[in-house]
């Protein structure tokens, strides 16, 4: 009687031992492709068969065949000659593609598929950068890197609908609560932010002195903010209902873009040390990527990435992982699959 218990026992601790033990990610390299200078984000069209790549340093946005593994063309947007594309966002219910150029405070629209120009609008700020989509307002959301603001535009006419103040060099952005609220993170100003979109009324502040708040994505259930922070090389688990860090992990130097995938594990890119004569050349040191569980925010693995990864997006339908090296003028491609 009593091994009959012990057999039951274990069977049953067998069994939840086997629900709570996730597939956990595997990367095997596909290649590294060369493009433009300074490709300073990447992002997998909605059908996953291009990545995008809007270039710092060049007169526009290179395409990626994915499936035939070359980079496909250069696009020229309007002003192109003044440089500074930095961020892309595909909004696949209008069948568009924006890509935003620093050097205008203008973000460009494009038809996807087929990357036709469709119109500029202006941000009305300055130094404009990251973009975020809000169906349901329909309604872009652009932060304004020098002017310290951000822009709500409306789809429908290009106009700015209003300009909502942020700490100093805001980038990261998220909308919350059906396009209620806006998560945004001051690179400078040391501050995670939540606002009320319509008024602009400033809801919570999270203050970390000295932080470099850079990027944040949000889970499913819009309960915690992942958000990368380059100054203290972490990054940071915030509950969204209590607006306040629970968890912090130490990465690699320069912590920059984040992704999830399977809405548990996060991938972080991580530039490298800054070069002692200025941050803005080739790194001493090549960066990393990052996987984390964010169950317990434990370090599943790393890999070596060239001259300052700095992009970094989870192919939509999980397949892929691509980053960028900014320094390297490339990206690199990589498969994704999983293991128990």
């Amino acid at each position: 009687m009593k091994i009959k218990k012990i057999h039951f026992t274990l069977s049953l601790l067998y069994f939840f031992v086997c629900l709570t033990v996730a597939s956990q990610p595997v990367l095997t390299k596909t290649g590294t492709f060369g493009c433009g200078k300074q490709p300073k984000q990447v992002l997998f069209s909605p059908d996953d068969k291009y990545v995008v790549m809007p270039l710092l340093d060049e007169d526009g946005f290179d395409i990626f065949d994915v499936e035939n593994k070359k980079l496909l063309k250069r696009i020229n947007p309007p002003s192109a000659k003044k440089l500074g594309f930095a961020e892309g966002l595909f909004i696949p219910e209008k069948n568009s593609f924006f890509v935003s150029q620093m050097t205008t405070a203008t973000i460009y629209e494009y038809s996807y598929p087929g990357f036709e120009f469709k119109r500029s609008i202006s941000t009305e700020g300055n130094w404009s950068k990251f973009m975020v989509w809000n169906s349901k307002k329909q309604i872009i959301a652009v932060s304004n890197w020098v002017s310290n603001d951000i822009s709500i535009i409306d789809y429908a006419t290009g106009k700015v609908l209003r300009k909502i103040p942020t700490a100093a060099a805001p980038r990261g952005l998220w909308f919350l609560k059906d396009g209620e609220e806006i998560l945004s993170l001051g690179y400078e100003g040391g501050k995670i932010e939540k606002f009320e979109v319509d008024t602009g009324k400033k809801l919570n502040t999270i203050a970390i002195k000295n932080s470099a708040m850079r990027h944040v994505v949000v889970n499913a259930a819009e309960t915690k903010a992942y958000i990368s922070d380059m100054y203290y090389r972490s990054v940071y688990e915030v509950d969204l209902a209590e607006f306040k860090i629970t968890k912090q992990a130490k990465v690699f130097n320069n912590p920059n873009t984040v992704d999830l995938y399977q809405d548990r594990y996060l991938f972080v890119s991580s530039r490298g040390p800054n070069n002692p004569e200025d941050y803005t050349k080739r790194s001493p040191k090549n960066g990393k990527i990052t996987i984390l569980d964010t169950t317990d925010f434990s370090i599943l693995q790393e890999i070596e990435g060239g001259n300052q990864p700095t992009g970094l997006d989870v192919s939509n339908n999980g397949k892929y992982l691509c980053f960028s090296n900014f320094q390297d003028a490339d990206i690199e491609l990589y498969s994704l699959t999983e293991k128990k």
